[in-house]
């Protein structure tokens, strides 16, 4: 359940125009469409505790779902409700408390860098399977999500390490492709730190033990799934490898860019 308090909820409920039952300009049918793209079934009996009108059925939702998901659905509102100019007569300064009580809730999500588990391939296959990656911590089930996020991984590794000129086939374990993506990195400089080099070369280890918890202790087979805790750690660790390497393969592009261009012009004046 989130931990909002009631002069958080005071000032959500005032921007929000949810004093007569309502919530801004939403029929129930755009109401329930809203929550759909968030994952949120708002419609069912779940949230109907305090009653059936769209103010109640928020109110309970408030109640029922971790900060994060709430989190992301109020900032999703004000978002959606500055684009309709449906606020009202709310003033500036509640829009903007209301923005930090989203944001607030949002930094209770259990995975810091969630956003980073997204496909970098136009690749339905790819595209699907980082959404499931991203519901299962979104529904906080990280253990239920572990054989997804292994799908996830060895996809990403191999799109990231075609343009390396990595050979990759069926039979390399994706530990061994990993490893050459970091020698492939070292030679190229890429890399700024010796602890940087390591802390890569640790995640050979890693990844290699990631596919006896994807065989053993997830739910890509009848087994007993890995605990919530050390579930939630794989996805953390995962998650900001991920975060860096995006980060280091859009510098490296821009490196080849400007290598290809022939470098910058020290000549121009700007």
């Amino acid at each position: 359940m989130s931990d909002l308090s009631g002069n958080e909820r005071r000032k959500l409920e005032k921007l929000l125009g949810m004093g007569g039952g309502y919530v801004l300009n939403f029929s129930d049918r755009t109401f329930g469409d809203f929550f759909d793209e968030y994952r949120v079934k708002i419609d069912t009996e779940r949230y109907r505790a305090r009653g059936t009108s769209k103010a109640n059925r928020m109110r309970t939702f408030w109640e029922l779902d971790a900060n994060h998901v709430v989190g992301r659905v109020v900032e999703g509102l004000i978002d959606y409700a500055g684009d309709a100019q449906c606020f009202g007569d709310s003033n500036p300064v509640l829009i903007d408390d209301c923005r930090k009580i989203a944001q607030r809730l949002l930094s209770d999500q259990p995975v810091a860098e969630l956003d980073a588990l997204r496909a970098i391939a136009d690749d339905r296959d790819f595209e699907v399977v980082a959404e499931h990656v991203r519901e299962a911590i979104e529904k906080n089930q990280p253990e239920g999500g572990l054989d997804r996020l292994h799908t996830f991984v060895n996809k990403f590794i191999r799109v990231t390490c075609e343009p390396h000129g990595i050979e990759i086939t069926r039979d390399k374990p994706l530990h061994s492709v990993f490893g050459e993506y970091v020698k492939a990195l070292r030679e190229g400089s890429y890399l700024e730190s010796v602890m940087t080099e390591r802390i890569l070369k640790s995640s050979i280890s890693v990844l290699e033990a990631f596919n006896d918890v994807r065989n053993n202790k997830s739910l890509a087979h009848d087994n007993p799934i890995l605990n919530y805790e050390e579930s939630l750690l794989i996805f953390n660790h995962v998650a900001a490898s991920i975060r860096f390497i995006k980060s280091l393969e859009a510098k490296i592009r821009v490196q080849m860019a400007q290598t290809k261009q022939g470098g910058w012009d020290d000549s121009i004046p700007f």
